[in-house]
């Protein structure tokens, strides 16, 4: 054990990370972690939002990479719940590591756009905003409690251009073939990334089975949301999880299944705490592709997280 993380999690980072950046990536899960919160530019300009909370004595501070996001400290985090720019919607918090999916995803003011886990809505309200309102949104979330929890946010954060949908996403590519410009998969997770080895509640549910039980999920979800791509669509699948088992294995598998009618996309980072995804895992080599997919490594700003680009090139259906 390292503080509370189980003994087979810390030695199986000790196969996935960098012997360089090992130390550093076990000390995040025992930190302090600033506060990130991105502002709705549906509602407010950053310009307003930092100096409605300059004026009840935050300090937010500026992401050099993300002109929408900002930081406070930890112990400002409960101080900027209670604003009322957090309780009507004009920001929202966010980690830095969750924003890059759809600022890699880029949906464009007009387009059709699936969100294929959308709970509970950080993403989806993000995307609604860079589209400035304009198209189609689909969030698609299949557990009610959670289900409802996203509709809120989104009333909350003013998106407009929402369609929910309380549904099982493994059934959405069979039911909306091929009809999406872009695809958000940012898929249910054994969410290792948010583990606190000061907490033992944090990792109580977690085992090697419950990462084999989500793998098989998230394989059938990645495969629906491909066939719900147009050709020439953009998808994104991510995970807040380290494990390969749920990120290069899945993305392996469906190259396999969709062979030359997909193919993964090269991601540039403004960040510099990433790896490329890896060559192999557990004896099997994995396609040289896999190399384009990106694992963000957790710091004092931002969780660990899986992230991959594909574009489909064909018709699946």
């Amino acid at each position: 054990m390292t503080n509370a993380l189980p003994a087979i999690f810390v030695e199986r980072l000790q196969h996935i990370i960098p012997t360089d950046k090992l130390a550093e990536v076990l000390a995040s899960f025992s930190q302090p972690a600033m506060t990130v919160f991105r502002v709705n530019t549906l509602k407010a300009t950053p310009l307003d939002v930092c100096e409605e909370l300059r004026v009840v004595g935050l300090n937010p501070m500026p992401i050099d990479w993300q002109p929408l996001a900002f930081q406070v400290p930890e112990e400002q985090r409960r101080p900027l719940t209670e604003t009322a720019a957090f309780y009507e919607g004009r920001l929202y918090v966010q980690n830095l590591s969750s924003q890059l999916a759809p600022l890699i995803l880029d949906p464009q003011p007009g387009e059709t756009i699936l969100d294929l886990a959308a709970a509970p809505g950080g993403k989806t309200s993000q995307m609604a905003a860079m589209m400035q309102n304009q198209g189609i949104l689909s969030a698609v979330e299949p557990v009610r409690d959670r289900f409802f929890r996203l509709k809120a946010n989104l009333q909350q954060q003013g998106v407009t251009i929402a369609r929910t949908y309380m549904t099982d996403g493994r059934s959405v590519g069979a039911k909306c073939p091929e009809m999406f410009d872009r695809v958000l998969l940012d898929a249910p997770c054994s969410s290792e990334a948010r583990f606190d080895a000061n907490d033992a509640d944090s990792v109580a549910h977690w085992s090697l089975q419950k990462v084999k039980e989500v793998s098989h999920k998230q394989k059938r979800l990645l495969s629906a949301a491909i066939h719900s791509l147009k050709p020439g669509g953009t998808l994104v699948y991510s995970t807040c999880s380290f494990a390969p088992e749920e990120n290069e294995r899945i993305v392996e598998a469906q190259l396999k299944s969709f062979g030359d009618a997909i193919a993964i996309q090269p991601i540039d980072l403004p960040i510099g705490n990433w790896q490329a995804g890896l060559p192999e895992w557990d004896g099997k080599v994995f396609h040289p592709d896999i190399q384009h997919c990106r694992r963000i490594l957790p710091d004092a700003m931002m969780d660990g997280f899986f992230i991959c680009k594909l574009i489909k090139r064909t018709n699946t259906c």
